[in-house]
């Protein structure tokens, strides 16, 4: 009990004087401080006070100065061999499957690289640069489509006339539907109205088309699926179920669609509309035009959209004077684009969209398609290339070259193509001399999860050249 006792007293009197050595300690590092803190206001003070104390200026402005520098036919050209040793490992990535492609100097058309051009591929929707670059060839870029309404074969009667525009739109007035600046039913309603008509009955005339409305290498799953629906020369935003979203689903009667809306605007029965034939003679009522043929080219290629596809190409066949079938179009298509000097050799064409699985062109194609519309010779092909996505910006190339092969990002400029086992990249891009080089890749047989990060390597390859 002593022992205890002495233990704790001897412990009690070192723990004291470990607390008072803390505190003198503590005293002495809180005058230190009280020292430094009031010698160092004194300090602040007198250099701010001095006359020679340095006064640093403040940093110039930054000024953007944002502008266009045009490419030159000076900047050095890649060599073949040069290409081909910087594409060697791109090319040979076995996530390419099957593969062909060509890339050309724009500046003199001069093909720098290839592996197997001339070889037949599904192109998937690389398909719609030869439905665009016909359609600019064809077509003047202002060109329109006209829907009208006309007197039926007795009163209380009118007839929506299809002219082949799937962009109509039901939506509000101030609502833009699907595509924006298209026509409106609420328009053709409001002329009919003004005209003094009572409406009862609203048919449609569908007979500027002709043929199967479902093109050969397309599944009936696709409509449903929302990539596309049965070709009829009128629909309302492209045939979508919601009309403001992409890959909505498709009616299966877009034309009927387009005339129960009507209908309902007119106040007559949506449930008696059907299909019908104007007469030669009937009278004119109203009527609304489409947005210009470059906004349609543009929406057509930005979105990869196959509605648009295969009316642009009904358009041209229909100018042309040809008829308005799948067939048709692609005659007269394919005319087009040999009359404007390209080689169609090996070009098997179901469908201008893409999305049929029996369609086949060659890489070479695709690519000289391409180094047209970069030349200084072809003006009349130059919009392709504004309406092409931008790579990790806009389009179907906006979710691309974020992370792997960003240095593509934003000089690749591309339309893309994709189909379960086929995947394709064709455009241009600027490399690093500020040359301008146009390419054309197509990959079969690999899934896109593979495929399309491998073509976006031989892209972003490309961009990074001098390759000399």
């Amino acid at each position: 009990m002593l022992a205890g006792q002495g233990k704790s007293k001897k412990q009690g009197g070192l723990e004291t004087r470990k607390r008072r050595s803390f505190r003198i300690l503590l005293g002495i590092w809180i005058v230190g401080f009280l020292a430094l803190v009031v010698g160092g206001a004194f300090a602040v003070y007198d250099v701010r006070s001095t006359a020679s104390a340095a006064v640093i200026p403040a940093p110039a402005p930054v000024i953007a100065a944002p502008q266009v520098a045009a490419v030159t036919d000076s900047a050095p050209a890649p060599s073949p061999a040069g290409l081909a040793a910087a594409l060697g490992a791109a090319v040979t990535n076995p996530g390419l499957g099957a593969f062909t492609g060509s890339v050309t100097d724009t500046a003199t058309g001069t093909v720098l690289w290839s592996h197997e051009p001339e070889r037949p591929m599904t192109p998937a929707s690389t398909t719609k640069l030869l439905t665009a670059a016909a359609a600019l060839v064809a077509l003047p870029s202002d060109h329109r489509i006209t829907t009208e309404v006309v007197s039926g074969s007795r009163p209380g009667e009118v007839v929506l006339v299809a002219g082949g525009d799937p962009t109509l739109t039901a939506q509000p007035v101030g609502q833009d539907g699907f595509y924006p600046g298209a026509p409106r039913i609420a328009d053709l309603a409001d002329q009919v109205s003004h005209s003094g008509t009572a409406v009862d009955t609203v048919l449609v005339d569908i007979g500027v088309y002709s043929g199967d409305p479902l093109a050969p290498g397309w599944f009936p799953e696709d409509v449903p699926a929302g990539f596309v629906a049965p070709m009829e020369p009128v629909m309302l935003d492209g045939g979508r179920s919601d009309p403001l979203e992409d890959e909505s689903p498709r009616s299966e009667t877009p034309a009927l669609d387009a005339g129960r809306a009507l209908a309902v605007a007119l106040g007559a029965d949506p449930a008696g509309v059907a299909l019908g034939s104007a007469a030669p003679d009937a009278t004119p009522m109203a009527s609304v035009q489409s947005a210009p043929l470059r906004d349609r080219l543009g929406q057509m290629v930005s979105r990869s959209d196959n509605v648009l596809a295969e009316a642009i190409g009904r358009e041209v066949a229909i100018d042309a004077g040809a008829g308005a079938s799948f067939s048709d179009a692609v005659g007269a298509v394919l005319r087009v684009l040999q009359g404007a000097g390209f080689d169609t050799s090996g070009v098997t064409l179901a469908d201008l969209s893409g999305l049929s699985v029996d369609d086949r062109i060659p890489a070479g194609l695709l690519d000289s398609i391409m180094a047209a519309a970069a030349s200084p010779d072809r003006e009349d092909l130059r919009p392709i290339l504004d309406h092409l996505p931008v790579a990790g910006g806009t389009g179907t190339l906006a979710d691309r070259y974020g992370t792997v092969n960003r240095a593509g990002a934003g000089w690749v400029r591309a339309k893309t193509g994709t189909l379960d086992l086929v995947s394709g990249l064709s455009g241009y891009v600027v490399d690093t001399d500020g040359r301008v080089l146009s390419f054309a890749l197509l990959s079969n047989d690999r899934s896109p999860g593979e495929a399309r990060p491998a073509l976006d390597a031989v892209a972003a390859v490309l961009r990074e050249c001098g390759c000399r």
